[in-house]
């Protein structure tokens, strides 16, 4: 069986990374790379590939518009490519939707091919099919959640309301029913959960770290392991927060996928 495939990304690094990676397997020809969901729509179109790698995140076109185009019905095998994960990757994950975090490792790109193939051999394989064109409109209902995130907060006080732009946070600590939102200048106190508040900022920003804590991950300096498999994350005011085991894996994928942050050793 011989399975073709389109690579979509606005990355020429991450686009080249994926062609590497599917070179490796004989079963697997690359019809064609693309930099921009219009030019990825003509090439499913033309092509009708088994299978395209398609960034979510892409200036104009972008991978929501270009399944929009096509209609979630007519998409080949489809494997998101995303450098976040939150409420879209757990979406993928419960309706069995293939995805890729950048960055991702080689054993991670087998096992994501694998998988395409196990659903390609399915008898079902020829089409998308209902299941699968559920599956993917679930998917982007959950990205579109995206564009409901604040840009600002209002804090009340006793006499006046204030805004703060949520640029300005460097970290958010739980304090009861209310939250302490900590800016360089100063703190403000909000009445509301740190449940509710984190589900209303976005995620390829804000990371919680603790149970208590959540943190701007574009106000982060540096992050040093402690012990007993925790690590410390240092802010740009020099605040230094903990950082629970258990959130390590997902916040130093987001970190990772920034670029600019020192990342500690793999342990």
């Amino acid at each position: 069986m011989t399975i073709a495939a389109l690579v979509v990304d606005d990355e020429p690094i991450a686009r080249r990374a994926i062609v590497r990676l599917l070179a490796d397997d004989p079963q697997v020809h690359v019809a064609g790379e693309y930099g921009d969901g219009l030019s990825a729509v003509r090439a499913i179109r033309e092509h009708s590939p088994d299978v395209v790698f398609l960034d979510i995140q892409m200036p104009g076109m972008d991978g929501m518009d270009v399944v929009a185009a096509i209609g979630p019905a007519r998409m080949p095998a489809t494997v998101f490519v995303t450098a976040f994960e939150n409420y879209a990757v757990r979406a993928f994950e419960a309706n069995a939707v293939d995805y890729l975090v950048k960055p991702f490792s080689r054993d991670r790109f087998v096992q994501t091919l694998q998988r395409v193939k196990t659903r390609l051999a399915a008898p079902s394989a020829s089409s998308t099919g209902a299941a699968g064109s559920e599956a993917i409109q679930q998917v982007l209902e959950a990205l579109r959640r995206r564009e409901g995130y604040l840009d600002r907060i209002p804090i009340r006080t006793r006499d006046q309301v204030t805004f703060i732009d949520v640029d300005d946070i460097v970290w958010i600590k739980a304090n009861g029913n209310a939250v302490e939102i900590h800016l360089m200048n100063g703190v403000h106190e909000m009445r509301e959960t740190m449940a509710s508040l984190a589900e209303r900022l976005d995620p390829k920003h804000f990371a919680r770290v603790h149970r208590s804590a959540i943190i701007n991950v574009r106000r982060v300096q540096a992050i040093h392991p402690w012990f007993n498999g925790h690590h410390v994350v240092t802010m740009d005011t020099g605040q230094k927060l903990r950082m629970s085991r258990y959130q390590r894996e997902a916040f130093l994928r987001l970190v990772s996928a920034r670029g600019d942050i020192p990342l500690p050793p793999s342990t």
